[in-house]
Protein backbone atom coordinates (compact mmCIF):
# COMPACT_ATOMS: atom_id res chain seq x y z
CA UNK A 1 0.00 0.00 0.00
CA UNK A 2 2.66 2.40 1.03
CA UNK A 3 4.28 2.03 -2.81
CA UNK A 4 1.54 4.21 -4.78
CA UNK A 5 1.17 6.26 -2.28
CA UNK A 6 5.31 7.48 -2.20
CA UNK A 7 5.20 7.08 -5.78
CA UNK A 8 2.24 9.56 -5.80
CA UNK A 9 3.82 11.53 -3.51
CA UNK A 10 7.63 11.62 -5.38
CA UNK A 11 5.51 12.40 -9.24
CA UNK A 12 2.74 15.19 -7.75
CA UNK A 13 4.81 16.83 -5.04
CA UNK A 14 8.42 16.26 -5.53
CA UNK A 15 9.26 16.46 -8.72
CA UNK A 16 7.56 19.63 -9.66
CA UNK A 17 9.71 21.42 -7.11
CA UNK A 18 12.71 20.65 -9.12
CA UNK A 19 11.38 22.03 -12.37
CA UNK A 20 11.47 25.93 -13.06
CA UNK A 21 8.03 27.07 -10.97
CA UNK A 22 6.04 23.87 -9.08
CA UNK A 23 2.71 24.56 -10.85
CA UNK A 24 4.79 24.48 -14.29
CA UNK A 25 5.34 21.02 -13.15
CA UNK A 26 2.35 20.12 -12.29
CA UNK A 27 0.78 20.78 -15.17
CA UNK A 28 3.22 19.27 -17.13
CA UNK A 29 2.69 15.81 -15.36
CA UNK A 30 -0.79 15.93 -15.25
CA UNK A 31 -1.16 16.53 -18.81
CA UNK A 32 1.43 13.89 -19.76
CA UNK A 33 -0.58 11.41 -17.52
CA UNK A 34 -3.83 12.81 -19.34
CA UNK A 35 -2.62 12.38 -22.45
CA UNK A 36 -0.70 8.53 -22.26
CA UNK A 37 -3.94 7.35 -20.43
CA UNK A 38 -6.45 8.95 -23.67
CA UNK A 39 -3.99 7.60 -26.10
CA UNK A 40 -4.01 4.27 -24.37
CA UNK A 41 -7.90 3.88 -24.28
CA UNK A 42 -7.97 4.94 -27.72
CA UNK A 43 -5.77 2.01 -28.74
CA UNK A 44 -7.25 -0.34 -26.34
CA UNK A 45 -10.68 0.19 -27.22
CA UNK A 46 -9.61 -0.20 -30.99
CA UNK A 47 -8.43 -3.79 -30.78
CA UNK A 48 -8.74 -6.06 -34.01
CA UNK A 49 -7.75 -9.37 -32.78
CA UNK A 50 -10.50 -11.65 -30.90
CA UNK A 51 -8.96 -13.82 -27.88
CA UNK A 52 -10.43 -16.66 -26.72
CA UNK A 53 -11.17 -17.95 -23.57
CA UNK A 54 -7.74 -20.28 -23.49
CA UNK A 55 -5.45 -17.77 -24.78
CA UNK A 56 -4.65 -14.25 -23.16
CA UNK A 57 -5.25 -10.90 -24.27
CA UNK A 58 -1.24 -10.12 -25.74
CA UNK A 59 -1.39 -13.60 -27.20
CA UNK A 60 0.68 -13.00 -30.50
CA UNK A 61 1.42 -9.51 -30.43
CA UNK A 62 5.11 -8.92 -30.73
CA UNK A 63 7.47 -6.24 -31.86
CA UNK A 64 8.13 -6.32 -35.88
CA UNK A 65 4.64 -8.08 -37.01
CA UNK A 66 3.21 -7.38 -40.55
CA UNK A 67 -0.69 -7.11 -39.81
CA UNK A 68 -1.59 -4.53 -37.46
CA UNK A 69 -3.61 -4.87 -34.17
CA UNK A 70 -5.31 -2.24 -33.89
CA UNK A 71 -6.89 0.27 -35.99
CA UNK A 72 -5.66 3.80 -34.97
CA UNK A 73 -7.50 5.82 -37.98
CA UNK A 74 -10.57 4.64 -36.35
CA UNK A 75 -9.79 5.38 -32.78
CA UNK A 76 -8.77 8.71 -33.65
CA UNK A 77 -11.40 9.18 -35.98
CA UNK A 78 -13.67 8.71 -33.22
CA UNK A 79 -12.13 10.94 -30.73
CA UNK A 80 -11.58 13.72 -33.68
CA UNK A 81 -15.57 13.41 -33.86
CA UNK A 82 -15.49 13.87 -29.39
CA UNK A 83 -13.64 16.87 -29.23
CA UNK A 84 -13.40 18.67 -32.81
CA UNK A 85 -12.93 17.94 -36.33
CA UNK A 86 -9.48 19.05 -36.56
CA UNK A 87 -8.06 16.49 -33.80
CA UNK A 88 -8.53 13.77 -36.68
CA UNK A 89 -5.63 12.16 -38.12
CA UNK A 90 -5.24 10.74 -41.81
CA UNK A 91 -2.97 8.37 -41.83
CA UNK A 92 -0.76 7.15 -38.10
CA UNK A 93 2.73 8.84 -39.05
CA UNK A 94 1.06 12.34 -38.86
CA UNK A 95 -0.74 10.90 -35.62
CA UNK A 96 3.00 9.72 -34.44
CA UNK A 97 4.94 12.65 -35.31
CA UNK A 98 2.46 14.97 -33.29
CA UNK A 99 2.57 12.86 -30.11
CA UNK A 100 6.94 12.71 -30.81
CA UNK A 101 6.80 16.43 -31.18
Amino acid sequence: YSAPVATATTVFLIYPIGQESFSDGVTGVCDGSLFSAIYGSLVTSSLIKETTENEPANEDYRFSQEEETYNIIAAHDYFGQLIFQYARFNNSRSLHFCLAA
